[in-house]
Protein backbone atom coordinates (compact mmCIF):
# COMPACT_ATOMS: atom_id res chain seq x y z
CA UNK A 1 0.00 0.00 0.00
CA UNK A 2 2.77 2.39 0.87
CA UNK A 3 4.57 1.62 -2.34
CA UNK A 4 1.35 2.26 -4.19
CA UNK A 5 0.85 5.53 -2.34
CA UNK A 6 4.38 6.61 -3.10
CA UNK A 7 3.93 5.68 -6.75
CA UNK A 8 0.64 7.55 -6.90
CA UNK A 9 2.16 10.58 -5.25
CA UNK A 10 5.05 10.43 -7.73
CA UNK A 11 2.58 10.32 -10.56
CA UNK A 12 0.63 13.25 -9.20
CA UNK A 13 3.71 15.53 -8.99
CA UNK A 14 3.63 16.59 -12.68
CA UNK A 15 -0.05 17.50 -12.34
CA UNK A 16 0.77 19.74 -9.40
CA UNK A 17 3.33 21.63 -11.59
CA UNK A 18 0.80 22.63 -14.27
CA UNK A 19 -0.73 25.67 -12.46
CA UNK A 20 2.75 27.09 -11.92
CA UNK A 21 3.57 26.71 -15.61
CA UNK A 22 0.37 28.49 -16.54
CA UNK A 23 1.28 31.34 -14.19
CA UNK A 24 4.72 31.64 -15.80
CA UNK A 25 3.09 31.71 -19.25
CA UNK A 26 0.67 34.45 -18.21
CA UNK A 27 3.51 36.49 -16.76
CA UNK A 28 5.47 36.18 -20.00
CA UNK A 29 2.46 37.36 -22.03
CA UNK A 30 1.90 40.32 -19.68
CA UNK A 31 5.58 41.32 -19.88
CA UNK A 32 5.52 41.08 -23.70
CA UNK A 33 2.42 43.27 -23.96
CA UNK A 34 3.95 45.82 -21.57
CA UNK A 35 7.14 45.95 -23.64
CA UNK A 36 5.13 46.51 -26.84
CA UNK A 37 3.13 49.30 -25.20
CA UNK A 38 6.35 51.01 -24.11
CA UNK A 39 7.78 50.73 -27.60
CA UNK A 40 4.70 52.25 -29.29
CA UNK A 41 4.93 56.01 -30.26
CA UNK A 42 2.75 57.45 -27.55
CA UNK A 43 2.71 60.48 -25.39
CA UNK A 44 6.53 60.65 -24.89
CA UNK A 45 7.05 60.82 -28.66
CA UNK A 46 4.42 63.47 -28.98
CA UNK A 47 6.10 65.39 -26.22
CA UNK A 48 9.37 65.23 -28.16
CA UNK A 49 7.71 66.50 -31.35
CA UNK A 50 6.28 69.58 -29.68
CA UNK A 51 8.12 72.71 -30.92
CA UNK A 52 10.59 74.18 -28.47
CA UNK A 53 10.06 77.49 -26.84
CA UNK A 54 11.35 80.57 -28.63
CA UNK A 55 14.08 81.00 -26.04
CA UNK A 56 15.25 77.39 -26.53
CA UNK A 57 15.20 77.27 -30.36
CA UNK A 58 18.95 76.68 -30.63
CA UNK A 59 21.92 78.60 -31.94
CA UNK A 60 20.09 79.59 -35.14
CA UNK A 61 17.26 81.44 -33.41
CA UNK A 62 18.77 84.83 -34.36
CA UNK A 63 18.91 84.02 -38.11
CA UNK A 64 16.25 86.01 -39.96
CA UNK A 65 15.21 85.97 -43.63
CA UNK A 66 15.65 89.44 -45.14
CA UNK A 67 12.80 91.16 -46.85
CA UNK A 68 13.28 91.15 -50.64
CA UNK A 69 11.43 94.45 -51.01
CA UNK A 70 14.11 96.24 -48.99
CA UNK A 71 16.87 94.86 -51.24
CA UNK A 72 15.12 95.13 -54.61
CA UNK A 73 13.09 98.31 -54.97
CA UNK A 74 9.76 98.01 -56.76
CA UNK A 75 9.76 98.56 -60.52
CA UNK A 76 8.25 101.96 -61.03
CA UNK A 77 8.02 103.36 -64.52
CA UNK A 78 8.23 101.85 -67.98
CA UNK A 79 12.01 101.56 -68.07
CA UNK A 80 12.30 99.61 -64.83
CA UNK A 81 9.46 97.27 -65.81
CA UNK A 82 11.04 96.57 -69.21
CA UNK A 83 14.42 95.92 -67.56
CA UNK A 84 12.82 93.41 -65.18
CA UNK A 85 11.12 91.65 -68.06
CA UNK A 86 14.38 91.52 -69.98
CA UNK A 87 16.11 89.90 -67.02
CA UNK A 88 13.30 87.35 -66.71
CA UNK A 89 13.47 86.51 -70.42
CA UNK A 90 17.26 86.28 -70.26
CA UNK A 91 17.12 83.76 -67.39
CA UNK A 92 14.51 81.73 -69.30
CA UNK A 93 16.72 81.62 -72.38
CA UNK A 94 19.69 80.56 -70.27
CA UNK A 95 17.70 77.62 -68.85
CA UNK A 96 16.75 76.52 -72.38
CA UNK A 97 20.12 77.30 -73.95
CA UNK A 98 21.55 73.73 -73.80
CA UNK A 99 18.54 72.23 -75.59
CA UNK A 100 18.51 75.05 -78.16
CA UNK A 101 22.22 74.69 -78.89
CA UNK A 102 21.93 70.89 -79.17
CA UNK A 103 19.07 71.14 -81.66
CA UNK A 104 20.91 73.72 -83.80
CA UNK A 105 24.18 71.77 -84.06
CA UNK A 106 25.40 68.44 -85.40
CA UNK A 107 24.67 66.64 -82.12
CA UNK A 108 21.36 65.18 -83.33
CA UNK A 109 22.82 63.30 -86.29
CA UNK A 110 25.85 62.03 -84.39
CA UNK A 111 23.98 60.67 -81.36
CA UNK A 112 21.28 58.99 -83.49
CA UNK A 113 23.87 57.26 -85.69
CA UNK A 114 25.81 56.00 -82.68
CA UNK A 115 22.60 54.71 -81.09
CA UNK A 116 21.62 52.85 -84.27
CA UNK A 117 25.11 51.37 -84.47
CA UNK A 118 24.76 49.95 -80.96
CA UNK A 119 21.40 48.42 -81.87
CA UNK A 120 22.84 46.92 -85.06
CA UNK A 121 25.61 45.26 -83.08
CA UNK A 122 23.00 43.97 -80.58
CA UNK A 123 25.36 44.63 -77.66
CA UNK A 124 22.50 45.79 -75.41
CA UNK A 125 23.96 48.63 -73.29
CA UNK A 126 27.51 48.57 -74.65
CA UNK A 127 28.85 51.18 -75.19
CA UNK A 128 26.86 52.81 -72.35
CA UNK A 129 24.83 55.96 -72.82
CA UNK A 130 27.45 58.11 -71.08
CA UNK A 131 30.11 57.07 -73.58
CA UNK A 132 27.85 57.66 -76.59
CA UNK A 133 26.72 61.10 -75.39
CA UNK A 134 30.28 62.10 -74.47
CA UNK A 135 31.61 61.04 -77.87
CA UNK A 136 28.74 62.85 -79.61
CA UNK A 137 29.47 66.03 -77.63
CA UNK A 138 33.18 66.05 -78.49
CA UNK A 139 32.44 65.36 -82.16
CA UNK A 140 29.93 68.23 -82.06
CA UNK A 141 32.60 70.55 -80.63
CA UNK A 142 34.95 69.54 -83.44
CA UNK A 143 32.38 69.94 -86.22
CA UNK A 144 30.96 73.22 -84.94
CA UNK A 145 34.34 74.80 -84.11
CA UNK A 146 34.48 76.96 -87.30
CA UNK A 147 30.93 78.20 -86.67
CA UNK A 148 31.66 79.11 -83.06
CA UNK A 149 34.86 80.89 -84.11
CA UNK A 150 32.82 83.05 -86.47
CA UNK A 151 30.29 83.75 -83.72
CA UNK A 152 33.08 84.74 -81.35
CA UNK A 153 34.79 86.99 -83.89
CA UNK A 154 31.68 88.73 -85.24
CA UNK A 155 29.36 88.89 -82.21
CA UNK A 156 30.73 87.84 -78.83
CA UNK A 157 34.05 89.70 -78.81
CA UNK A 158 32.58 93.03 -80.06
CA UNK A 159 29.74 92.71 -77.53
CA UNK A 160 32.17 92.20 -74.65
CA UNK A 161 34.20 95.18 -75.83
CA UNK A 162 31.07 97.34 -75.79
CA UNK A 163 30.95 97.91 -79.54
CA UNK A 164 27.56 96.18 -79.98
CA UNK A 165 24.38 96.01 -77.94
CA UNK A 166 22.65 92.71 -77.22
CA UNK A 167 20.27 92.91 -80.18
CA UNK A 168 23.04 93.50 -82.69
CA UNK A 169 25.13 90.76 -81.09
CA UNK A 170 22.28 88.26 -81.36
CA UNK A 171 21.68 89.14 -85.00
CA UNK A 172 25.34 88.72 -85.87
CA UNK A 173 25.62 85.48 -83.86
CA UNK A 174 22.63 84.00 -85.68
CA UNK A 175 24.19 84.55 -89.12
CA UNK A 176 26.90 81.80 -88.96
CA UNK A 177 24.51 79.36 -87.26
CA UNK A 178 21.86 79.97 -89.93
CA UNK A 179 24.47 79.49 -92.66
CA UNK A 180 25.45 76.12 -91.17
CA UNK A 181 21.84 74.95 -90.93
CA UNK A 182 21.03 76.10 -94.47
CA UNK A 183 24.09 74.28 -95.82
CA UNK A 184 23.09 71.01 -94.13
CA UNK A 185 19.48 71.31 -95.27
CA UNK A 186 20.62 71.72 -98.86
CA UNK A 187 23.05 68.79 -98.59
CA UNK A 188 20.34 66.55 -97.11
CA UNK A 189 17.75 67.79 -99.63
CA UNK A 190 15.44 69.06 -96.94
CA UNK A 191 13.83 71.85 -98.92
CA UNK A 192 10.50 70.05 -98.73
CA UNK A 193 10.47 70.38 -94.94
CA UNK A 194 11.15 74.11 -95.25
CA UNK A 195 8.26 74.53 -97.68
CA UNK A 196 5.99 72.51 -95.38
CA UNK A 197 6.67 74.80 -92.40
CA UNK A 198 6.36 77.91 -94.57
CA UNK A 199 2.95 76.75 -95.75
CA UNK A 200 1.91 76.12 -92.16
CA UNK A 201 3.01 79.65 -91.18
CA UNK A 202 1.29 81.12 -94.30
CA UNK A 203 4.54 82.73 -95.40
CA UNK A 204 4.39 83.12 -99.17
CA UNK A 205 6.94 85.88 -99.78
CA UNK A 206 10.02 83.81 -98.85
CA UNK A 207 12.00 83.77 -102.08
CA UNK A 208 15.52 83.35 -100.67
CA UNK A 209 17.02 81.67 -97.61
CA UNK A 210 17.38 85.05 -95.93
CA UNK A 211 13.60 85.41 -96.03
CA UNK A 212 13.09 82.15 -94.11
CA UNK A 213 12.65 82.90 -90.38
CA UNK A 214 14.70 81.08 -87.80
CA UNK A 215 11.56 79.56 -86.26
CA UNK A 216 11.03 77.72 -89.57
CA UNK A 217 14.69 76.97 -90.24
CA UNK A 218 15.37 75.18 -86.94
CA UNK A 219 12.65 72.43 -87.18
CA UNK A 220 13.49 71.95 -90.87
CA UNK A 221 17.14 71.44 -89.92
CA UNK A 222 16.21 68.92 -87.21
CA UNK A 223 14.06 66.88 -89.60
CA UNK A 224 16.79 66.86 -92.23
CA UNK A 225 19.30 65.70 -89.62
CA UNK A 226 17.02 62.85 -88.54
CA UNK A 227 16.50 61.80 -92.16
CA UNK A 228 20.24 61.73 -92.82
CA UNK A 229 20.94 59.88 -89.56
CA UNK A 230 18.38 57.17 -90.31
CA UNK A 231 19.83 56.71 -93.80
CA UNK A 232 23.32 56.21 -92.34
CA UNK A 233 21.86 53.81 -89.77
CA UNK A 234 20.24 51.77 -92.55
CA UNK A 235 23.61 51.42 -94.28
CA UNK A 236 25.18 50.33 -90.99
CA UNK A 237 22.50 47.71 -90.41
CA UNK A 238 23.04 45.86 -93.72
CA UNK A 239 26.30 43.94 -92.99
CA UNK A 240 25.15 42.91 -89.53
CA UNK A 241 21.79 41.81 -90.93
CA UNK A 242 23.60 39.55 -93.41
CA UNK A 243 25.60 38.01 -90.55
CA UNK A 244 22.37 37.32 -88.63
CA UNK A 245 20.72 35.71 -91.68
CA UNK A 246 23.72 33.47 -92.39
CA UNK A 247 23.90 32.41 -88.74
CA UNK A 248 20.17 31.63 -88.62
CA UNK A 249 20.30 29.58 -91.84
CA UNK A 250 23.28 27.55 -90.55
CA UNK A 251 21.55 26.83 -87.24
CA UNK A 252 18.35 25.75 -89.02
CA UNK A 253 20.27 23.45 -91.34
CA UNK A 254 21.98 21.84 -88.33
CA UNK A 255 18.62 21.35 -86.59
CA UNK A 256 19.39 23.73 -83.72
CA UNK A 257 16.03 25.44 -83.77
CA UNK A 258 15.94 26.22 -80.05
CA UNK A 259 19.28 28.07 -80.08
CA UNK A 260 18.81 31.85 -80.59
CA UNK A 261 20.77 33.08 -83.64
CA UNK A 262 21.52 36.45 -82.02
CA UNK A 263 23.53 34.73 -79.29
CA UNK A 264 25.72 32.98 -81.86
CA UNK A 265 26.06 35.87 -84.31
CA UNK A 266 27.10 38.46 -81.69
CA UNK A 267 30.79 37.44 -81.49
CA UNK A 268 31.00 37.25 -85.29
CA UNK A 269 29.52 40.77 -85.64
CA UNK A 270 31.95 42.18 -83.09
CA UNK A 271 34.84 40.40 -84.85
CA UNK A 272 33.74 41.78 -88.23
CA UNK A 273 33.39 45.29 -86.83
CA UNK A 274 36.88 45.17 -85.30
CA UNK A 275 38.56 43.67 -88.37
CA UNK A 276 37.25 46.36 -90.73
CA UNK A 277 38.11 49.10 -88.20
CA UNK A 278 34.46 49.99 -87.80
CA UNK A 279 34.86 52.94 -85.45
CA UNK A 280 37.21 54.64 -87.89
CA UNK A 281 34.80 54.11 -90.77
CA UNK A 282 31.72 55.27 -88.86
CA UNK A 283 33.28 58.41 -87.36
CA UNK A 284 35.02 59.26 -90.63
CA UNK A 285 31.75 58.92 -92.55
CA UNK A 286 29.98 61.12 -90.03
CA UNK A 287 32.62 63.85 -90.33
CA UNK A 288 32.53 63.70 -94.13
CA UNK A 289 28.74 63.87 -94.18
CA UNK A 290 28.88 67.44 -92.82
CA UNK A 291 31.02 68.58 -95.74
Amino acid sequence: MQGGETGGSARCEPRSERPGGRRYGRRAIVLTVAALVLMMPGAPAQAQTTPPAPDEAGPGRDVLIPDATTILPPAEGRQRVSASLQILLFMTVLSLAPAILVMMTSFTRVVVVLGLLRQALATQQLPPNQVIIGLALFLTFMIMAPVWQDVNATALAPYLEGKLDHKQALDRAATPVRAFMIKQIRINRGEEEVLMFLDYRNIEDAETWEDVPTSVLVPSFILSELKKAFFIGFVLYLPFLIVDMVTASVLISMGMLMLPPVLISLPFKILLFVLVDGWHLVIGSLLQSFG
